[in-house]
């Protein structure tokens, strides 16, 4: 199957998508797929030296694709490889199982060529990767990411059935085709060994299908047999266990999305894997994020797996040590999700130094900006008990042009209550206590926690104006 693949991916019709147009003095490429590869490595310049690395490392920036990821090429590879074997033909229908950017990848060249789609994804799929295979022209199912393997509802067996009930269709299998690794053995190791001068030591990919840590390892390991492949692989996947012992464990979630699994795969090669290393999703999500920050690398989750695997393979070399690891793909697939502080203060992954007043105040509630409630002091005390009932709080600021004038605490209201119930007509103002303490929007939580040791309750304030208001119990939820 594997001289046949060759054969099948060597071709003048492949090679061509490859080439650019140069017509008289115009020069243009003849369809988005001839941007497929070529992708350029770029130096780490901040984070090596904060890391204090000697050896160089590079990213091969494979979201510079059209589809924004590394599985474009095997988008490519795989109808081409259907087509020649008469298994998809003219107005045919593509379905995968997929995490997002495999669908993508297949998306494109069925845009280009004609064909429809139907990708099937897991609830754990980021809604960009969604919303874009559907701008693509796709159809998506989506299934219960905590479906067993094996099971109908997990997404490989629905993708499966689907295909079995749906006429001239192809169903890749992207796990096992022989074309997705083929794909790497052909076009990203020789990209790499090229553009390193064959001076690389090691190469770090994660392991989601194994197409790309495979073929890329393989092409490497012929040029050279000292480079040494490194897999970057999730807590809670069962690569490791796996290929440190045979053993297959039970697998545990995790958030990073396109990479791990819970069995194994045809197409992970062990042999070709010297070392699995184990990232958690703390360090994931944080060094994705550096990389935007620091590096101006907008990423993924993945990318920020493989790029904590570089770093600790790094930290043991000295100058001659050259890591270059894989940037998966684009950061813009992940803006609700750990690209955005809000989505990781509630998965309770945002370092304390990030988590700010204005962010708390804004995501308490389940993540929905909450109205500020307040009273004016013109009002009447009993319309502030009022209001304190209605909205289920304890303590509400006392506010005049939104600016904080004293604050009203249910305990100290209720008691003077209970000494004179004539107060319920008196006005706010002659009944108030002082105001609760204003903090900016940018304060940092400890010195929030500070204020809260005296005061139940602090304000955020934005451009002179009071938003938002903090509570004890609010700071408690972050620590469940």
């Amino acid at each position: 199957m594997t001289f046949r693949i060759n054969s099948l991916l060597n071709t003048p019709e492949l090679n061509r998508t490859r080439r650019s147009v140069n017509s008289e003095l115009m020069k243009f490429y003849s369809d988005i797929l001839a941007l497929i590869g070529k992708t350029p490595l770029v130096k780490i310049n901040h984070l090596t030296r904060q890391h204090k690395i000697k050896a160089r490392v590079l990213a091969k920036m494979e979201s510079l694709n059209p589809g924004y990821s590394v599985k474009d090429r095997i988008g490519i590879s795989m109808i081409e490889w259907a087509e020649k074997e008469g298994v998809l033909k003219k107005g045919g229908t593509i379905i995968e199982a997929t995490s997002g950017n495999t669908g993508i990848g297949l998306a494109l060249v069925a845009a280009v060529k004609g064909y429809k789609c139907i990708f099937v994804l897991t609830d754990k799929v980021s809604m960009e990767k969604a919303r874009y295979l559907k701008s693509l022209g796709a159809d998506i199912v989506v299934c219960p990411a905590a479906a067993k393997h094996g099971t109908p509802d997990h997404y490989v067996s629905t993708a499966r059935r689907i295909s079995e009930e749906t006429p001239n269709s192809f169903y890749p299998d992207q796990y096992n085709h022989p074309a997705n690794p083929q794909a790497h053995y052909q076009t990203t190791g020789p990209e790499i060994w090229e553009d390193t001068d064959g001076k690389l030591t090691h190469f770090v990919s994660g392991i989601g299908t194994g197409g790309t840590i495979s073929g890329t390892g393989r092409y490497l390991k012929e040029m050279n047999p000292d480079i040494r492949i490194i897999g970057a692989d999730p807590y809670g996947s069962i690569f490791k266990t796996f290929k440190d012992s045979g053993h297959v464990p039970e697998a545990t979630p995790y958030l990073v999305e396109g990479i791990g699994q819970s069995l194994p795969v045809g197409n992970a090669d062990m042999k070709i894997i010297d070392d699995i290393i184990n990232v958690t999703d703390r360090d994931s999500f944080e060094l994705a994020r550096q990389l935007s920050r620091r590096e101006g690398i907008f990423c993924g989750g993945s990318t920020g797996t493989n790029f904590a695997a570089a770093l600790k393979v790094a930290k043991d070399l000295d100058e001659n040590g050259l890591v270059v690891f894989i940037v998966c793909d684009t950061g813009e697939h992940y803006l609700t999700k750990f690209h955005s502080d809000e989505w990781m203060k509630e998965k309770l992954l945002l370092e304390p130094q990030r988590i700010t007043a204005g962010l708390i105040a804004e995501t308490k509630n389940s993540g929905a900006p909450a109205d500020l409630i307040f009273v004016t002091p013109d009002e009447l005390v009993s319309n502030a008990v009022a209001r304190m009932n209605e909205g289920g709080v304890t303590q509400i600021p006392v506010l005049e042009d939104h600016r904080s004038v004293g604050s009203l605490r249910e305990s100290r209201i209720l008691a003077k209550l209970l000494e004179n119930r004539n107060l319920l007509n008196s006005k706010v103002g002659d009944v108030m206590d002082e105001g609760f303490p204003v903090l900016e929007m940018d304060t940092n939580l400890a010195e929030i926690k500070l204020k809260l040791h005296k005061n139940p309750a602090v304000l955020i304030e934005d451009f002179k104006r009071i938003t938002g208001i903090i509570t004890r119990s609010d700071v408690l939820d972050l620590q469940k």
